[in-house]
């Protein structure tokens, strides 16, 4: 079972992390206020990820889809990148680089299988 690691961010306020069962980052969030405010990040990813669509836009001509999504996308260096979408269509978590898409839908999946039921450690 993966958890949410709340720690306090070098520039003040609080960022959680979702880690796997193996210890790994599959998905980070932006900085937060206060740890109520990041808890309910959390609480977002939560409910949003296990039905959240993927929207794989480095496919030509791929199809938009209605948030809660998934945006699967290439950085500057080239790398598959995921953002995670509420239904308001704020960015509640994001996930590194990887080097094919398939690792990065297979973060997704972890994403989708390990945020439902994940602990919350605070800091």
């Amino acid at each position: 079972m993966g958890k949410f690691v709340i720690s306090n961010s070098k520039n003040g306020g609080f960022v959680f992390n979702l880690k796997a069962t193996n210890g790994e980052i599959i998905a980070t969030s932006e900085v937060y206020k206060t740890i109520d405010t990041c808890k309910n990040g959390i609480k977002s990813v939560q409910t949003n990820a296990p039905k959240a669509p993927i929207e794989n836009q480095t496919v030509a001509g791929y199809e938009p889809v209605k948030n809660p999504k998934f945006e699967v996308y290439k950085d500057k260096a080239g790398e598959f990148r995921f953002r995670l979408k509420a239904s308001n269509g704020q960015v509640i978590a994001v996930g590194e680089g990887y080097k094919t898409e398939k690792n990065c839908l297979n973060g997704i999946a972890s994403i989708k299988k390990n945020a439902p039921g994940a602990e919350v450690v605070l800091p």
